[in-house]
């Protein structure tokens, strides 16, 4: 899982450790649990998983490409004009033509988009940057499945490190039906894994760092953010 805020849960060795060389499986899925748990409260999200739209803040006006706009404009707009038209279609925001502006929109929030909203706001430039997605879906840990310890010469941090790697299995609990009834469009823009559905067994794989003090270090993502990389389908098609 890949997230935009990094959440590292510190976790004593004693508490994982059953003996020498056997970890406590049940330990570790508490821990797992406890992550997902923190990123919910913490970041006060509907679920683990967020259909990122874009950099924009709402209400927004579609802003059409300028030649003097810089890539990370040009990219931003393009993800905007696929991911706001799918969310407005799904229910999440309406979206109203610009007067006079033939192929530009104004968007807004809706009741249930605020619901499952998850804003981010990057205040280290001049001007803010906001980072808006819906969230969904819960996850609920079942059960871990295996735990693997190996040592690497240069390990993410760049020197000799120990790496547990815990594989799990988990549910998504209440899939919002937004997200159920319009699988294939959302697939479609956010890739074939993006919706999870309900009494559903997926599995997963964890990081775990055993640090220079002899604690374990949790490096594995809270929640998976989604890019809009694919097409936008609409009911047309």
């Amino acid at each position: 899982m890949k997230n935009n805020v990094q959440l590292t849960i510190l976790i004593l060795v004693s508490s994982l450790l059953l003996g020498c060389d056997t970890y406590n499986k049940e330990e570790f899925k508490k821990s797992a649990q406890t992550m997902y748990d923190r990123a919910q409260t913490n970041l006060k999200i509907k679920g683990n998983f967020c259909y990122y739209l874009g950099s924009v803040k709402f209400p927004y006006t579609d802003e059409p490409v300028l030649a003097d706009d810089i890539q990370w404009a040009i990219w931003n707009k393009g993800k905007l004009s696929r991911s706001l038209p799918l969310f407005a279609e799904i229910g999440l925001l309406t979206r109203q033509p610009v007067d006079g502006k033939e192929g530009l929109y104004h968007y807004d929030l809706t009741d249930l988009g605020r619901e499952y909203q998850y804003e981010h706001i990057d205040r280290r430039d001049v001007e803010p940057i906001y980072d808006n997605s819906f969230c969904y879906g819960p996850i609920k840990v079942i059960k871990v499945t295996d735990v693997s310890e190996k040592t690497y010469e240069r390990g993410l941090s760049g020197y000799n490190e120990t790496q547990i790697s815990v594989d799990i299995d988990y549910q998504v609990v209440n899939t919002p039906e937004w997200v159920i009834n319009n699988q294939d469009k959302l697939e479609a823009l956010y890739g074939l894994y993006s919706v999870l559905l309900p009494d559903v067994t997926y599995p997963e794989s964890l990081l775990y760092i055993k640090g220079k003090d002899g604690q374990l270090y949790n490096k594995s993502s809270p929640y998976l953010l989604m890019n809009p990389s694919g097409k936008l389908l609409t009911d047309k098609e």
